[in-house]
């Protein structure tokens, strides 16, 4: 989360602290509240190829937003250009970690 926020303009963490709460809660509420919403909108997630479920994490990270004081967004673009940069960190790392075993 810290890395995003570095190389995403418009996204500001205070410390190290606070992007691990903000990714403890983005979890927390993606996994929650996220999965529901991802269960009552799956025939249009499916007709529009998972672009909802996209939606939904950006708006995931959206509702952090407000509900923490220590990380800020810009608003939806500079959210949506972060969970693309953490998608594609998570992916890197998933790679690196799985050709080792």
């Amino acid at each position: 989360m810290l890395l995003g926020a570095y190389l995403v303009p418009g996204v500001e963490i205070d410390g190290f602290g606070s992007a691990i709460i903000a990714a403890i809660l983005i979890a927390l509420v993606n996994g929650t509240l996220g999965f529901i919403l991802r269960i009552l909108t799956f025939p249009l997630n499916f007709l529009t190829l998972g672009l909802i479920s996209f939606v939904i994490t950006v708006l995931m990270i959206l509702l952090v937003d407000s509900m923490m004081s220590g990380f800020n967004t810009s608003g939806f673009f500079a959210a949506a250009l972060l969970a693309i940069v953490v998608a594609v960190i998570q992916m890197i790392f998933g790679s690196l970690t799985r050709s080792r075993s």
